[in-house]
């Protein structure tokens, strides 16, 4: 029996937390890098009567991001994204930062966007951190909010020169995250979706 679908990347407290308020009913698919964790997350949701699949998903490929998507489309429409996925300042080095929190994000919401259902919804668990940096010029935020996905990491101010430490590429991330939001959201709304 086909069900709305609640993507839920991160198999985290805070994403967790969130699926069990909206997901009741729904058809819940977790997505984690870390297998045992989607695991573990959806035992916790299925022992408490929702119906939950873990899926092995790493945020940094297009590719295993599109597969998560195509296992969720199996049980029905996608009504719901929570993205609670990433990775902090004191777990990776500025690289993988950047390709997991940065790029995987943008690509995330770019690729369930596509496929979001009329009246869909979507949140990006981000962090403070955003602004927590100095203001960027106009240009460097349209960058951010506008760049291909495929280009992002080109973008001058990511290159590692620019970069100062763990810290800085987190707060990068995160700026990007916002401003992605917002662009994402103009396209989300022409298929009648919100995303924040």
């Amino acid at each position: 029996m086909k069900k709305d679908v609640m993507i839920l990347t991160g198999a985290g407290q805070i994403g967790m937390a969130i699926a069990r308020r909206m997901g009741y009913g729904k058809k819940i698919v977790i997505g984690d890098k870390n297998p045992d964790n989607a695991q573990a997350v959806a035992k916790i949701m299925n022992d408490a009567g929702y119906d939950a699949d873990a899926v092995e998903m790493d945020l940094s490929s297009r590719e295993s991001i599109k597969n998560l998507i195509a296992k969720a489309q199996e049980s029905g429409d996608i009504t719901m994204l929570v993205n609670a996925a990433g990775v902090s300042p004191r777990q990776a080095p500025v690289e993988a930062i950047l390709k997991v929190d940065l790029y995987g994000t943008a690509v995330l919401l770019e690729e369930v966007g596509k496929v979001i259902r009329e009246g869909g919804v979507g949140v990006t668990i981000s962090s403070q951190s955003g602004h927590r940096m100095p203001a960027l010029t106009p240009e460097e935020d349209e960058q951010l909010a506008c760049a291909p996905a495929e280009e992002l990491l080109e973008l001058d101010i990511l290159q590692p020169e620019n970069i100062r430490d763990t810290l800085h590429a987190y707060q990068m991330a995160k700026r990007c995250n916002e401003k992605r939001v917002m662009a994402e959201s103009v396209k989300w709304g022409e298929k009648g979706a919100r995303i924040s």
